[in-house]
């Protein structure tokens, strides 16, 4: 089992214009991932992946928007912002981001 660190949520409380619905999916032994999703979902989906070292809160400004003509998902990468932490770095690798990103599981509400 990887050791994981998880920030408490109280850490985010009063940022500036990051008023959204927080969203979690369980990627794997525990390990959640944090994800915006904001809009009609029955819209065109834009999905908004920032980089290191960023979080969704990057695009607080564009997501209210987007959001009037497009479903939004907006993650933080495995690592980052509102997501797990892994304390080991050798647990961390670019095809685990991929497969925590896209490991089959759907972002349907």
């Amino acid at each position: 089992m990887k050791e994981i660190i998880r920030t408490p949520e109280n850490r985010f409380k009063n940022l500036e214009d990051y008023n959204f619905q927080s969203n979690y999916l369980n990627v794997e032994d525990g390990l959640r991932l944090h994800y915006l999703d904001e809009g009609d979902n029955t819209n065109a989906t834009v999905l908004l992946l920032h980089g290191e070292p960023s979080w969704s809160y990057l695009y607080r400004k564009m997501i209210p928007v987007l959001s009037n003509n497009f479903r939004v998902i907006a993650p933080d990468l495995i690592g980052f912002g509102k997501s797990d932490k892994l304390v080991n770095q050798q647990d961390y690798s670019y095809q685990k981001h991929i497969d925590w990103i896209f490991n089959g599981r759907s972002y349907s509400p």
